[in-house]
Order: structure tokens, then sequence, then C-alpha cells
């Protein structure tokens, strides 16, 4: 028989390829969860793209039965979080419903941005910290350097710190007897109204969305009338269980219990991830404490290279949204590009990965715009606006200020890069805070920088400036006002919206030319010139050319009067004058793209 005794509900975090899903696998296969004809690598990353990229997007949750060596049954609730600064709130999520962690962290890479990060968070909920020191059988483990890190950076007693190899499957059996010794049982009055987390959702074709509790107060059974907080939405509870690798009907969830249930649910939108599920005869006074609605962060436009894949595209992306609520969407129409989607992203990661999915799964071939974020212009007459398409934005007389996203970005690099990153951080309108050393290889750096001067390229520089060893982390810190000015490429005098951009006014002159100078190599030659001009408002800053192609008329004169050779070059002149005014010129999808390879070229 179970008592809240035996349940302890934890989660593993850590930076990317620290070895989290490696050690998830461990547990799982120590504990005979799973069997060894079910065991695959990373067996809780369902889709391809996470076992690809080997990181963890989709939260997973899976019941483990553990016998102590005392011969004590415990019923252990792992919850697997994603592992990306983009999914950070559903981290912290997924952390308010256990009771501990396990924070592991490298043996030869030491503590890097996200680990310090995924720390704090569970610092701030009052978890028990379990450290593990993973991949110590690699030759370049440095454990008592780590060790002194733990110590140093996050107050952590290195008598505490567990040592493993998830990969030779060494000191799996001390997590497992630390995770019931050291994390405390869960609490919960199951008389009171039911309160019980929402931390994660997706879609089932069949049954509607299912839904991830950690039940905080109450019980939840089938046939319940249960209402979302967030919505007031009532819905009938038709089936309640737990997980193994499959669902698991149980017959109810009681307070401390972590599991599922299904209650036709039509919209996975409507399970919020942080979101209270509560009785709707017997509700409870207060929703828990935590809960936001998820907002884009990174917008950008989604267009399928092929016109007659519109309707697809929509298809495509409807159905993706069935198991990813973060993803926000509306059309657009672009002059340049046709009919396509404005898509909001929670951050560049995430965007890249919406875009393989949709090209992997639904046979599409897309064209991406530049990411833009969201910019909070204020007119003259005192109207507020939030616009994230450049085409949107107001006539520069219309406008007041214009204020940008800021985030407090935390970089740890080897000291021998500190300059490189800070002239990086500088040059993308980095202010810097603070920088403490880690040990004596190591220092940890922190800068206030516009979002929009990230989402390109910067963790791509950071990782070649620091020769890999670098890591990165950031938290929004809200807006602040910027002298911003929209950027228009013009091509023969017609602005290409797709092309148009925001930029400060500092950098727009360099951009501009640069941009203008790229696009002439990509632009295919026609048979007249075609003038690419960058251009704030009405004042063009830069101008190319590109060269006409020229059909030799006069091939066909062998000597005889120069006039008749004068007549048909006018006559071809004349010719190439008409084209011009009438002629469209198609803009590879290379063009588009030159935006983003701008600042990587350098």
């Amino acid at each position: 028989m179970y008592t809240l005794e035996h349940v302890r509900n934890f989660s593993i975090i850590a930076h990317i390829d620290h070895g989290k899903s490696t050690l998830a696998d461990r547990l799982l296969e120590v504990t005979g969860t799973i069997s060894q004809r079910e065991m695959t690598d990373q067996v809780l990353d369902q889709m391809d793209i996470e076992r690809e990229r080997g990181i963890t997007i989709k939260a997973q949750a899976i019941r483990i039965d553990y016998r102590h060596p005392n011969g004590t049954l415990y019923r252990l609730n792992l919850i697997d979080t994603p592992g990306h600064v983009d999914f950070s709130y559903e981290v912290s999520r997924s952390l308010a419903a256990c009771e501990g962690v396990l924070l592991v962290v490298d043996a030869a890479q030491g503590i890097e941005a996200q680990t310090i990060a995924n720390a704090f968070l569970a610092l701030e909920q009052n978890l028990t910290i379990i450290p593990v020191i993973n991949k110590i059988d690699l030759p370049n483990a440095d454990i008592e350097g780590v060790k002194r890190q733990l110590s140093e950076l996050l107050d952590i007693n290195p008598k505490d710190v567990l040592l493993t190899s998830a990969k030779e499957k060494l000191g799996i059996a001390a997590v497992l007897e630390a995770v019931v010794e050291r994390i405390p049982a869960p609490k919960g009055d199951p008389s009171a109204p039911l309160q019980a987390l929402i931390f994660d959702s997706w879609f089932d074709s069949y049954q509607g969305a299912v839904v991830l509790v950690r039940v905080m107060n109450g019980r939840i059974c089938k046939g319940q009338l249960i209402e979302l907080m967030s919505n007031g939405s009532v819905h009938e509870v038709s089936e309640v269980g737990m997980l193994r690798l499959r669902r698991m009907k149980t017959e109810e969830l009681w307070a401390g219990e972590v599991g599922y249930f299904l209650a036709g649910i039509k919209r996975v939108q409507d399970t919020k991830i942080g979101d209270t599920v509560t009785d709707a005869q017997r509700p409870a006074a207060a929703p828990l404490t935590g809960f936001r609605d998820k907002k884009p962060m990174v917008f950008s436009g989604l267009y399928p290279v092929q016109s007659s894949q519109f309707e697809q595209l929509r298809d495509a992306l409807e159905k993706l949204c069935l198991n990813d609520s973060a993803i926000r969407y509306e059309p657009e129409i672009s002059d340049s590009l046709g009919f396509g989607f404005r898509c909001g992203f929670l951050g560049l990661l995430h965007m890249e990965i919406v875009k393989e999915r949709l090209e992997r799964e639904f046979d599409l071939t897309l064209l991406v715009t530049v990411p833009t974020v969201v910019y909070r212009v204020y007119k003259t007459n005192g109207e507020a606006l939030e616009v994230q398409n450049p085409s949107r934005f107001p006539a520069a007389g219309l406008i007041d200020r214009i204020e940008e996203p800021v985030i407090l970005a935390s970089i740890i690099t080897p000291t021998s890069s500190i300059g490189a990153i800070m002239k990086l951080a500088t040059e993308r309108r980095g202010l810097h805070k603070s920088m403490e050393y880690i040990d004596e290889s190591r220092a940890m750096l922190s800068f206030e920088i516009p979002l929009s001067s990230i989402v390109l390229d910067f963790y791509d520089k950071l990782k070649s400036q620091t020769r890999g060893y670098g890591s990165f982390d950031y938290d929004l810190l809200g807006y602040r006002k910027a002298d911003l000015v929209k950027l228009d490429i013009l091509v023969n005098g017609e602005v290409v919206d797709a092309l148009s951009l925001i930029v400060h006014r500092d950098r727009a002159y360099d951009y501009g030319r640069e941009l203008v100078e790229k696009m002439r190599q990509l632009v295919p030659r026609q048979l007249f010139e075609v003038v690419i001009q960058a251009a704030i408002g009405s004042r063009v800053i830069a101008r190319e050319s590109v060269k006409a192609l020229r059909k030799n008329v006069t091939a066909k004169c062998y000597g005889g009067d120069i006039t008749r050779k004068r007549k048909l070059l006018e006559k071809q002149k004349e010719g190439k004058k008409r084209m011009k005014q009438v002629g469209q010129v198609e803009l590879p999808q290379e063009a588009f793209m030159a935006l983003l390879r701008i600042d990587a070229e350098k």
C-alpha cells in the first residue's frame, strides 16, 4: 500500500549536453521501468529532432517503481524538463511540480550559464538540490575542480556531491538512494478542494488534450467536473492515470501524485502550462501562484516557396499547434513573397525546430524572413502599438518614441576569451554589468543587451569566439527607449516589404551598405539594369546596380556604314527603357536570407 511517505517527485536539470537524458535512461533501465527490448538512447525524447540535436524540447513525465535496499517500495515521479533557454518557463512550471532536483554537471566542462540559471530556479522554489557530477569516466574529467565550482557558486557542500557516469552505469544506485533519502515526500490535503498544476499537455487525435498535472490538494477522478481557472471552462473527466512509456489508467489521483487526465478538451491551447485545475462544484479559493501566459519573443514570416502550398502550410500549422501551444500565427500578404503567415516563437531555437518539423512532417519547402522582436511604438497622438512586423511601422513623422526589449545576458567564458566577448557584446549595444571569476580558467560576465541584437547569430559568434567553450543564458528585463529607424530595401524604386527591418540609427548606414552589396551579388542579371537601394524614409543611404545583360545586336552587320550599327544600338537602348518601366525582377531565395548572413561573414 502506497502512502505519500513513499512518493518522491523530482526533476533533472542541466546545461545542454551534460548528460541529463542519458542519466534518465539509466534510472529507467536500472529500476526495470522499461525492458531491454524497449530501451533506446534518450528514451524520453520522443521526436527525431530531439535525438539528432541531443536536446530535450518537450517535457516528459514517467513513474518509476524503486525498491530501496531496506526493502521499502517507493514511487518516483521523474519529470524530464526541456534543456534550452527558450523553454525556461516550462522548466519553472515543471520544477513547481517537484520537491527536489538532480543538478547534473559535466565533469569535463564544469558549471555553465544554464546550470546556474536552472539552479537558481530550483532555489527560488525551495527545492532540495542533489548535485551530480556526470561523465567521470572521461580522461579530461576534473572532479575536484567541478566540486570547487559548485561550492563557490552555488554554496553546495562537496561532501553532498554524487559521482556518476550515466553512459557506463556508474553511481546510478547511489543517485536513486539519494532521491529517496534527501528529497522530502510531497505534502497535500486529500480532503481539501482540488488544486492541480498543469505542467504539460499534448493532443490526442481521438480523445482530445492529454493534460499532465501534479495534484497539490484534493483528488481528481473519473466523472468529476473540473474547471480550468485561467479561462473558467468546465469539463467532465473521462480518464485519469499515470505515465510509464504509455498511459496507464488508474481510479484517481491523490494530493502529491503526478499523472494525466482526459476531459474531451478540444484545443491544447486551453490547457495552459502553469494553470490550476480545480473542482467545478467545490472550487479552490485561489489558483496556484506562478502562472503566466507564454508570450512569443521572436517573430518571423513563413512563406511557401511554391505559392500552391499555401493551404497545405495552413493545415500544417493548425496540426502543429495541437501539440505546441506556444506557436502564434496569423495570415500575412507580402508584395514580394505572396501569401504566408506571420508566426511568433519562444526563441530562435523554437523557430528552427518549428520550421524543420513543418518541412519534415508535412513535406513543405519554406522561406523564413528575418526574425524580429516586438517593439512598443508610441505615436505623437498618444496611441501605443506593439509591432512585430517592420512593414507595419507607422511613418517616422507619426512616431514619438520606440521602446525595445532588453535582456540580462549571463555568459560563461574561458578567461582567454574575455576581451573577445567584451568586444562582441559592445558591438551589439551591450552594457557591461559585472564579471566574476569561477576559477582560474573561467569567468562569468553579465551584460544588458537588446534582444534584437542576439536573435540572429549572437550565440554562433559566441561559440566561435570561445572555441566552443562559452555558454549563454538570459532573462528578459523589460522595455527601454532606443533610437531605432526602419530600413527599407528598394529594387528599381519599389520597396520589398519582406526585406524591411528595424535597426539602431547608428548602425543603419553600415547595415544598409552591407545589405545592398550582398544583394548585388545575389540578384540575377536581367536584360535591363537593376537598381538596389537602402533607404530610411525618403532618404537613400546606399545604392548598388546590377548591370544589364547585353545582346550583341550588331553581330549581323559585316562591315558597311557605321550608322547602321548606331541605329541598331539606339533601337536596343529604347527597348531597354521600356522594359525597365514594366519589367519585374524575380528575387532568389538567397536574397532574403542575405540579412541573416551579413554579420556571420564578418
